[in-house]
């Protein structure tokens, strides 16, 4: 597909140094010679709204830090409350751009077009959305880990190699993001029709599950009272790097835990959730369902319990309505349209 993988999001919060802090402990590195991105810089709230206008194209630097793979995925600006202000999507050319401007134009969604990119706002989940052209990942190969299962002793004489790692756990890349939308179905179709992400699995009246790369999704957008960034969630090698990872952050900071370990039945995936300073979830994740071939897979239509996980305890009641739900919603009702 021309779309090929998220390339930054850009998170607005009231503290950013202590959430940029917490993103350090969970892997990501801090680039060199970007400011601190102190909490009382000005609100970046610019790419917010009701959708009626063009966006802004000038970027906030912000703290901004990296992945493995993706290098610099993670923005971190000022913000009166907890959102995300700007996602970025990599596409391969100019051509791909002109498809995705006249798609959302289609849609009576205000577009502004550049050489290099495209910029439009979901009015649903009032993200800046940015369409760019960009590399695609060239992510080395993990070594498969040797696991011995019944009647397959491939690992013979020598210990689990996760349990002899001792670096700290880095994440490859940025997956994916969930938002909660005031308007799902029109921030499905912004995404499906306008910016290209295909559709791999949805929940009926509340979730869609969208992908604008080979991975299962890299977007999922569902119904909520309010616009808010639910949680990102960042790649990491295995099961092994997941517990690790974890493990760290909850040594440092018992009160991070939200859910996990487990597994997704939509995406198959290992998870485990934590809890950055400003209330978005953060996730580690492997093993995702990779769709290569679109005529190979079936989207499903989910309910119960299988629209969250197939195995592993149960999810908290602040993982399904984030505390901070009500102060984010009278948050909204409160701030100035932008």
């Amino acid at each position: 597909m021309p779309l090929h993988r998220l390339t930054q999001i850009v998170m607005g919060v009231p503290n950013v140094e202590e959430t940029a802090s917490y993103y350090r402990d969970f892997g990501l590195t801090a680039e060199s010679g970007t400011g601190s991105g102190s909490d009382s810089d000005s609100d970046s709230d610019s790419g917010s709204g009701s959708g009626d206008r063009a966006p802004a194209l000038a970027p906030t630097r912000g703290t901004v830090l990296s992945t493995v793979d993706g290098g610099e995925q993670l923005r971190i600006v000022p913000s009166a409350r907890r959102r995300l202000v700007e996602l970025g999507v990599g596409a391969d050319d100019p051509d791909d751009l002109d498809r995705v401007a006249a798609a959302l134009t289609r849609l009576e969604v205000p577009v502004q077009r550049t050489p290099t990119e495209v910029a439009a706002v979901d009015p649903g989940t009032e993200v800046l959305v940015r369409v760019g052209i960009a590399p695609r990942y060239r992510q080395a190969a993990t070594p498969f880990p040797p696991y011995n299962a019944p009647g397959a002793e491939t690992r013979r004489g020598e210990r689990a190699p996760g349990i002899l790692r001792d670096t700290p756990v880095r994440p490859r890349k940025l997956g994916h993001v969930v938002l909660g939308s005031t308007d799902q179905a029109f921030s499905q179709r912004f995404f499906q029709e306008g910016v290209g992400f295909k559709v791999s699995d949805t929940v009926p009246g509340l979730a869609a599950f969208m992908r604008c790369s080979s991975d299962h999704h890299n977007v999922l957008v569902q119904q909520a009272p309010v616009a808010f960034l639910h949680h990102t969630s960042w790649q990491v090698d295995d099961v092994d790097e997941i517990g690790r990872g974890a493990s760290a952050m909850l040594e440092a900071d018992p009160d991070r835990h939200t859910w996990g370990l487990g597994r997704h039945f939509i995406g198959s995936n290992f998870f485990w959730y934590l809890k950055d300073p400003a209330g978005t979830f953060s996730e580690y994740y492997s093993d995702l369902d990779c769709i290569v071939d679109d005529a190979l897979w079936k989207p499903g239509v989910w309910e119960g319990a299988k629209a969250l996980w197939a195995w592993g305890p149960p999810p908290p009641p602040s993982f399904l309505a984030p505390e901070d739900l009500g102060a984010l919603m009278t948050g909204a009702h409160d701030s100035p349209a932008k």
